[in-house]
């Protein structure tokens, strides 16, 4: 069973990233990966050649999902309808419980 990783978009607390990774979870950002300003198509063929699974906020990666644009995953919760720690149970109970594999091209609502 593949541990999923996750890319965080630009619009996303870094507090989350550094959540994840004190429980040992594998992420990258796109201000770490000095991605800020490119676009989401971009974003989603980095997520995709490195095998992450996006988390974002921005509802324009629903419409490239729903375009049948391929993906590892992504993970989306609607911007200010979480807090911090919610958006961190919900991502680490993603990764305790699917594999990377079974986030393949898989839309979940946080």
């Amino acid at each position: 069973m593949a541990k999923i990783k996750f890319h965080l978009d630009e619009n996303v607390s870094f507090a989350i990233a550094n959540g994840l990774r004190r429980r040992g979870i594998d992420v990258t950002t796109t201000p770490e990966q000095g991605m800020i300003g490119q676009s989401d198509e971009q974003q989603l063929e980095f997520a995709l050649s490195q095998k992450r699974v996006i988390f974002t906020q921005d509802t324009d990666f629903l419409r490239l999902h729903h375009a049948g644009f391929s993906h590892r995953g992504i993970a989306y919760s609607l911007q200010k309808s979480k807090s911090i720690g919610e958006i961190l149970q919900a991502l680490i109970l993603i990764w305790e419980v699917l594999d990377a594999e079974e986030m393949t091209n898989y839309l979940e609502f946080l």
